[in-house]
């Protein structure tokens, strides 16, 4: 409950998040039949890089700085959102953007002040509810939708206790067998290598098929003090996702390689077959 988001919007991880979550939305998209969108760690929706908090830490400067106004092909809906949301936006303003009248959001927010600004955003907007609620928790009583049949699930936590993990695992194994047709997208940090693998073999030892991982590193994995870099695990992936999220990487590490992080690496893994 002491995660603050605002703290570091904007930075390389939600650069890579947002814009891998784009890519999995588009696709969703292709389809006119409508889809929903389960956000479990929906956070504030929209956040102030020009705010104190954002300002303390300056991690904006190093991310989403660096993209606005460039020409890059592989980032172009990317950015064009951010320019369009206004502020930075969260993955819930980023999901209700691309959003059609046939498709629905549902936004879980557990922090009490969070959860406030979050309703105002999409306040009266039929195909957005926002719930009050432990994300986790929501899976099993919002899973399966009612009405639609594909979807996407985003699971975000803050990672500040130390099961996240093996709840993010858990996770994934129930929304598979319960949303067989849902997409589910999971972002991690990466500090050091040892809780990756250990997150990895946890998904192999249960047999949970199609998933792919991608990874976005500032320097090597080797001070589990800070933040080296961060993950984005995909289950039931559409076709064609590898391909693009390669190009989205590879254009990140470009841009957001800097003095101080020259050995931006990006790496993408099929950890399971279909």
């Amino acid at each position: 409950m002491n995660y603050r988001h605002a703290y570091h919007a904007g930075n390389f991880a939600d650069c890579m998040k947002h814009a891998l979550l784009l890519s999995l939305l588009r696709a969703l998209g292709k389809k006119q039949t409508g889809f929903c969108v389960l956000d479990t760690h929906a956070g504030l929706g929209h956040y102030d890089l020009q705010g104190i908090e954002a300002e303390k830490t300056g991690e904006w400067h190093d991310g989403i700085a660096r993209l606005l106004g460039q020409d890059i092909p592989a980032l172009a809906e990317y950015q064009s959102a951010v320019e369009a949301l206004g502020l930075y936006p969260g993955s819930p303003a980023f999901t209700q953007h691309v959003l059609r009248p046939q498709d629905h959001l549902m936004a879980c927010e557990l922090h009490p002040e969070d959860v406030k600004p979050l309703r105002r955003r999409f306040r009266g907007l039929p195909n957005v509810s926002v719930h009050h609620r432990d994300g986790y928790e929501a899976l099993r009583a919002l899973l399966p939708p009612k009405d639609v049949r594909r979807g996407l699930v985003l699971i975000d936590p803050p990672f500040e206790k130390p099961d996240d993990f093996t709840r993010c695992a858990e996770a994934i194994s129930y929304v598979r067998n319960h949303f067989r047709a849902g997409i589910v997208a999971v972002w991690f940090p990466i500090k050091h290598r040892t809780p990756i693998h250990a997150f990895y073999n946890s998904l192999k030892d249960a047999k949970i098929p199609d998933l792919i991982t991608c990874e976005f590193l500032l320097r090597p994995p080797l001070d589990p003090s800070q933040l080296n870099g961060c993950g984005f695990l995909v289950a039931n992936a559409p076709y064609g996702f590898e391909a693009e999220a390669g190009s989205i990487l590879d254009a990140l590490a470009q841009y957001l390689t800097t003095a101080d992080n020259p050995a931006t690496n990006v790496r993408i893994e099929r950890l399971t077959e279909e």
